[in-house]
């Protein structure tokens, strides 16, 4: 009884923990900034930059000096659109409060700039180690997730403690993919200039820009994820201990 109940919390915590992943990885949420800087400009289908994409660049937002852009990414979109100066920044993103202005880019190089331009660029040559680990370890985390997950399903007769134990280790090991992932978005965050990527060259014409950024709903749903994939691990490695103790 007590080895089900143990079984039944783990499963609930790996549940929610792997819910809260999902959610963080197919969320574009992870950055949250606003700025005054003024119209922002996307590029499009026309000129060749330096990676050989053809582009041309056009006014996607139209700024009232009353207004602000706000600007949130992800690991799939990078978005930017037109909010009152008075918004909130957090609640200007959800998806019910969404204008018919909004525009956005596929953001496969978050948490860098999609490089347009110059190759090297100035702005990101000394954040670039950042994509790669970024990116694997979040690959890797939900990988592990659904893998240990699968391993417990098939373990719930209580048949095999081996599958329970290497359950429970690949949910451990996806939290500590991902905990990985929370501390280097973190370490980019506070420590790479983020205003100057928000910015980027409409920075050069700004006159006394304020720029505001937050860790957005994404981020905060992925490090409650940690946690809780974590305990989900543990519990299982003990339910597998416990019936191995038992036969």
């Amino acid at each position: 009884m007590r080895v089900g109940a143990a079984a039944l919390a783990g499963g609930i915590f790996g549940a929610l923990g792997t819910i809260c992943f999902f959610l963080a990885f197919g969320t574009d949420y992870w950055l949250v900034a606003s700025d005054n800087c003024g119209p922002y400009t996307w590029p499009t289908i026309g000129e060749t930059d330096a990676n050989g994409t053809e582009l041309q660049f056009v006014n996607a937002v139209t700024i009232s000096p009353a207004s602000l852009t706000l600007h949130h990414e992800g690991f799939f979109w990078r978005c930017v659109f037109q909010v009152e100066s008075t918004a909130n920044e957090v609640l200007a993103t959800f998806f019910t409060n969404q204008p018919e202005s909004k525009v956005c880019v596929h953001g496969y190089l978050f948490p860098l700039p999609v490089t347009f331009g110059p190759v090297p660029h100035p702005s990101y040559d000394a954040t670039a180690v950042f994509r790669g680990f970024w990116t694997v370890f979040m690959i890797l985390a939900l990988a592990s997730a659904l893998t240990g997950s699968f391993l417990l399903v098939c373990g719930i007769p209580f048949i095999s403690h081996k599958l329970y134990k290497l359950g429970g280790a690949f949910l451990i090991i996806s939290a500590c993919l991902f905990l990985f992932v929370v501390l280097l978005f973190v370490l980019w965050m506070e420590v790479v200039d983020v205003e100057r990527y928000i910015l980027q060259e409409r920075g050069e014409t700004c006159i006394d820009m304020q720029v505001s950024l937050l860790y957005g709903l994404s981020f905060m749903v992925a490090a409650a994820g940690v946690p809780l994939q974590l305990l989900s691990g543990l519990i299982f490695m003990l339910v597998g201990r416990a019936l191995l103790a038992n036969k």
